[in-house]
């Protein structure tokens, strides 16, 4: 599990164990609406370096469908797209 702050957005750097200079941040999303769910997903994306991970927590519906897709659209590679408990949904983008 990963750890997370009390303020809105939850964003957390965490470390992966397999390559110390890759870095994966959390973000968690499913309080937004669109746009602002693409608009902070981007914003995280583009704070990160190459080859890092962002992790999006987001709810279905328009999150759902709209920010992996945009993420695609913009040149990153979505990796996953995983249901994790009740409505919310984890999507995994490398950038």
């Amino acid at each position: 599990m990963s750890p997370r702050s009390s303020t809105s957005p939850k964003v957390v750097k965490l470390y992966l164990f397999k390559d110390k200079d890759m870095a994966t941040k959390v973000l968690d999303i499913t309080k937004e609406h669109c746009p602002m769910t693409f608009v902070k997903t981007k914003i995280e994306l583009s704070k990160l370096q190459s080859g890092d991970f962002l992790e999006v927590l987001l709810t279905e519906g328009e999150p759902l469908d709209n920010v992996p897709r945009n993420a695609r659209e913009q040149g990153y590679n979505v990796l996953s797209v995983e249901h994790v408990e009740g409505t919310t949904h984890k999507v995994i983008i490398k950038k």
